[in-house]
């Protein structure tokens, strides 16, 4: 029994212990299954990034993978692009080496930045040739590589794309950073500062422009900057900047001649057709005008015309020519030719005759200089011009000269002045005439009547000229006798008759238009004065003695009678003739001397006979003898003095028939404002 208990304690024990191995082996099963759970939780992230890094892995070994031929040619294509893409990238970093030395200033050593400029354009020129055989080479690779999956189809997708960019001009030229533009902007700085610092404005006055304009000035700056801006040029002629050179040259020395003409006071030059009445207005600008053109002309643009050769001469004519005409252009010719231009489209008369001869005699004097600096193609709006202003010249003056005649003759329907004077007309076209027959004048309008017959196919002769100056002196003298008859007081018209034939004898004796009348002419107007003179004091002053007749010395009543129809006839011609005029100084003095030695003598001594039985009338004696001889002999020698302001400037009525206005010359005008 004992034995069976001990027994059943024994399997009793094996039981539990198999327990004991069964918990053990259970919570290890467990602790495994836990941390194997833990492995599988981390195992599904690496999963995923094993998934995303088996292309690339299968593209690292794809060339493992290849074809063993595919991967021994890749070799030989990979060998034969190394060179030139090596070559390549070595001038690339040369290029980057230049940068310091090109974005430094030039001034400060010229000759070294160009040759620096030129190594870069030397590297640059071998960057854009070989590049696109390097890229050539590098597409044959990537070609290989495609057609025989050697590499990643997205590998090769990139390289395409940056092999293109390469082959895209627009990025090639981008090799160098932008070094070369920004090295060639920096020349064009130093381009404009050289020009700039040595174009220096003239320092002068208006006053000093006659003697300045007889000097040709030399180039004005020096053989040194000369020759710099010339090297300057070269790299960027090579570079396709000319355009903008030439674009600097004519800023910087256009501004340098308009400040030199500045100091002329040119402002006269923009007046409008609109801002003057007739040329007698602007007269005095248009003698400044033909000084100040001449100047620009012989002294600026002289100096500019040789300064364009010196620098842009190795280029050639066209270029240079090219640039002086700019210069021209900006710098003011234009509006010297306009204000010649804006005179002839002014209103016609006789003055502007004189004004567009001396315009034509400033521009024939110029005529070489014009032919010669503005005769290129470059300057036809010059050309086009100065023609257009020199046609307008020579039509305007003809057209005035052969309507001379006419308004001469036009001068007989207007009444003649009131006070027996010279009528301005007549002073005028004798003064006139003898101007366009002087060394002045006649041969720049015979040389302007030529050419103007010959645009007709006519013949011009001197002859032609003398003849229509005799035939307007001619109309003179029939306005004289047409004033002469329209006077209703015949003394009156004697006294015209004595000033105006006294005039036409002393003021054309001794001139050029007195030598083609002749002497004969000349007297017979002199004897016509003195036959008038002398009809005028007969029938006037002349009368008065006959008033003071003598008597029987004790008639007193017939003295006062006597004496008061002569202070009557005295007091009524003085009154009258008060308003009379002889504008020469010397027949005045004349006439007055002949009236007082006609009267006064006779005055005197009747007087000095009679005069004592009017005097003792007492209070009542002024009313007889009203004149002392000193009296009378004063009044009668302050007789005939011109008014002031009577005889002034040329005066022109506006108030004219459509026919003036039409551009038809007026010297008719001058005839209503002095009557």
């Amino acid at each position: 029994m004992a034995e069976s208990w001990k027994g059943a304690s024994n399997d009793n024990k094996d039981k539990i212990q198999n327990l004991i191995a069964a918990r053990k082996s259970l919570k290890l099963s467990l602790e495994k299954s836990k941390s194997l759970g833990l492995a599988l939780g981390k195992a599904g992230p690496r999963l995923d990034e094993i998934n995303q890094r088996l292309p690339s892995l299968e593209a690292s070994v794809r060339p493992i993978r290849a074809d063993k031929d595919a991967l021994v040619a890749v070799g030989g294509h990979i060998n034969r692009a190394v060179g030139p893409a090596a070559a390549v990238l070595k001038v690339f970093d040369a290029v980057h080496g230049l940068e310091k030395s090109l974005l430094s200033d030039p001034r400060h050593d010229l000759p070294g930045y160009l040759s620096v400029l030129k190594r870069l354009e030397e590297a640059l020129k071998f960057l854009g040739e070989n590049c696109g055989l390097a890229v050539q080479w590098l597409e044959d690779i990537v070609e290989y590589l495609e057609d025989n999956s050697v590499a990643d189809e997205k590998y090769l997708s990139n390289l395409k794309k940056c092999l293109r960019e390469l082959q895209n001009d627009d990025e090639r030229s981008r090799l160098d950073g932008g070094l070369l533009d920004a090295a060639l902007d920096k020349l064009e700085g130093e381009f404009r500062r050289l020009l700039a610092e040595h174009s220096v404005p003239l320092e002068m006055s208006s006053s000093s422009a006659d003697e300045q304009a007889a000097a040709i000035a030399p180039s004005q700056l020096p053989v040194a900057v000369i020759q710099k801006l010339q090297a300057i040029l070269g790299r960027l002629i090579a570079n396709n900047r000319l355009e903008k050179c030439i674009s600097i040259y004519v800023e910087v020395r256009s501004s340098n001649v308009r400040s030199s003409l500045q100091a002329l006071n040119l402002d006269y030059l923009e007046i409008s057709i609109a801002e003057f009445n007739d040329v007698q207005s602007i007269e005095g600008y248009i003698a400044q005008w033909g000084k100040h053109l001449e100047f620009a002309v012989k002294h600026l643009f002289e100096a500019e015309y040789k300064l364009c050769n010196d620098v842009f001469e190795r280029i050639g004519l066209d270029v240079w020519m090219g640039c002086f005409a700019k210069i021209a252009a900006q710098a003011g010719i234009l509006a010297f030719l306009q204000f010649g231009k804006t005179v002839t489209e002014s209103k016609n008369d006789p003055i502007k005759l004189l004004k567009l001869l001396d315009i034509f005699a400033s521009l024939n004097k110029l005529r070489l200089d014009f032919n010669r600096l503005f005769g290129g193609a470059a300057c036809a709006e010059i050309q086009n011009l100065t023609r257009d202003l020199i046609k307008s010249v020579i039509d305007g003056a003809a057209e005035i000269f052969w309507e001379l005649l006419v308004q001469v003759e036009l001068q007989r329907k207007i009444p003649p002045p009131a006070d027996g004077g010279v009528p301005r007309p007549v002073t005028f076209v004798t003064e006139y005439c003898n101007k366009l027959l002087g060394d002045d004048y006649k041969p720049i309008l015979t040389h302007v009547l030529h050419i103007h017959r010959s645009w007709k196919h006519e013949k011009f002769q001197d002859k032609l000229l003398v003849k229509e100056m005799l035939s307007i002196i001619k109309a003179i003298e029939l306005n004289l006798e047409t004033w002469m008859k329209s006077y209703e007081d015949n003394t009156l018209s004697n006294f015209f008759a004595m000033n105006n034939h006294y005039h036409l004898y002393k003021h054309l004796k001794g001139t050029k238009l007195g030598e083609i009348l002749g002497d004969s002419w000349l007297r017979e107007h002199e004897q016509y004065k003195d036959y008038y003179a002398a009809i005028f004091l007969r029938d006037s002053w002349g009368k008065l003695p006959s008033h003071l007749s003598r008597g029987r010395a004790t008639a007193r009543d017939l003295v006062k009678k006597r004496l008061k129809t002569f202070n009557e006839a005295f007091d009524e011609m003085y009154n009258k003739q008060s308003n009379w005029v002889v504008p020469d100084r010397d027949l005045r003095e004349k006439t007055s001397q002949l009236i007082v030695q006609s009267v006064v003598p006779v005055y005197r001594s009747y007087m000095q006979n009679y005069g004592p039985l009017v005097e003792q009338e007492g209070n009542s004696s002024s009313k007889y003898a009203k004149y002392s001889v000193q009296s009378l002999e004063q009044m009668l020698s302050s007789l005939f003095l011109p008014k002031p302001g009577r005889y002034g400037s040329f005066k022109v009525n506006r108030r004219v028939s459509d026919k003036f206005d039409n551009g038809v010359p007026a010297l008719h005008r001058a005839a209503s404002a002095i009557v």
